[in-house]
């Protein structure tokens, strides 16, 4: 489960998953630059590690498409690229879409009522910012992460929370894709949750499907009207 660590879980962790945390982290908020090449031998001596414990954090950063291998080029950060953006969109409109299909059927009604009360204090933040963002935290402050974990498909979770996840986390940070229309953003999220509560697991699907082609859309558009300034 890729929930928000506090410090002191994370100090608690056995030391080649605190150096996987810390280098996530690192890669996420662009300490570690995409595209960046990295060298073993300087970062565990910066981490105070092991060659070995390194390679482990890193082979597990591979395997959430963090870092990309090459026999002759080694390690580097993935390269961040609007086309892969395009593509992680489509893939969790499709996946997104299943995971609320199924949350409908498989989340408790306590869960659900959590997510309500998760909205409110997403609507607090929204109009504390005057309307101008929506910007979710990591973990267990993330709707969609709520809902994802909410499907109780193994298979749907490792594919979206075990990569994806962290991958759109890393494009939020480094190319402000948070949503330009936070009002509307939080109205579908509130239609999703009333399909939730109705157990609807077809709208609840329809309707994350929507919401997440809509947001698609709007970087699309962004993306265009920059071209065109450029242009």
């Amino acid at each position: 489960m890729n929930k928000a660590l506090t410090e002191e879980e994370a100090a608690a962790l056995p030391l080649s998953d605190r150096v996987f945390e810390q280098l996530q982290t690192a890669i996420v908020k662009g300490t570690i630059p995409a595209g960046s090449k990295i060298s073993e031998p300087e970062l565990a001596k910066s981490y105070g590690i092991s060659r070995g414990t390194l390679r482990e954090a890193l082979s597990r950063l591979e395997e959430r498409y963090l870092v990309v291998r090459s026999p002759n080029l080694g390690a580097r950060v993935v390269t961040l690229s609007y086309e892969e953006l395009i593509d992680i969109y489509q893939v969790r409109e499709a996946l997104g879409g299943m995971a609320c299909g199924l949350a409908a059927v498989n989340m408790s009604d306590e869960e659900i009522a959590d997510l309500g009360r998760l909205l409110d204090d997403h609507e607090k933040s929204i109009h504390e910012d005057e309307g101008s963002s929506y910007y979710q935290q990591e973990g267990e402050f993330d709707f969609h992460y709520r809902i994802l974990q909410g499907s109780r498909n193994g298979k749907v979770i490792s594919i979206l929370d075990g990569g994806l996840y962290q991958l759109m986390r890393m494009y939020r940070y480094q190319f402000s894709t948070s949503t330009p229309r936070p009002l509307q953003a939080l109205k579908e999220h509130r239609r999703i949750v009333e399909a939730l509560a109705e157990r609807d697991s077809e709208l609840a699907d329809l309707l994350m499907r929507r919401h997440i082609r809509a947001a698609r859309k709007s970087i699309e558009e962004r993306r265009q009207q920059s071209l065109e300034r450029k242009g």
